[in-house]
């Protein structure tokens, strides 16, 4: 995991990259728990990430058809939180309504339900999915 370095005008930002399977969901969750207790965040703020990195990772892992994936925590700005996901494919991830007795297909549901923005970067040789909640700061 890197911890980068800010430069001025720079965000604090966490990131790791790892082999595109199930066991990397907890991983992730781990490094958005560890970037907001380390940016001194809220915990309903560090909670609503996990669960958005959890549902990005997961939809990357399942419909992503990439051997890795880029795990990213960033705070842009001094009262928001970026959860963000780069895998190597190209297919954009896509919005389903579900019946109730569906077993799966509500990640990006609740994504869109609890982030205050979320959306797909194509990159050259990919794309990042990503989602923003508003925080505050955490007490002293």
């Amino acid at each position: 995991m890197t911890n980068e370095r800010m430069k001025p005008g720079q965000c604090p930002r966490q990131s790791a990259t790892f082999a595109s399977e199930a066991a990397t969901v907890p991983v992730a969750r781990q490094i958005v728990r560890e970037a907001c207790a380390q940016w001194g965040m809220d915990q309903d703020a560090a909670e609503t990430g996990m669960l958005l990195i959890s549902e990005i990772v997961t939809n990357a892992v399942r419909h992503g058809h990439s051997h890795s994936v880029r795990v990213i925590a960033e705070q842009p700005r001094p009262d928001r939180l970026r959860v963000a996901v780069v895998d190597k494919s190209r297919r954009m991830p896509e919005l389903h309504i579900v019946g109730p007795d569906a077993m799966g297909g509500r990640g990006l549901l609740l994504v869109d339900a609890l982030s205050d923005r979320w959306g797909t970067d194509l990159l050259p040789w990919g794309k990042r999915v990503w989602a923003e909640i508003a925080i505050k700061a955490g007490d002293p």
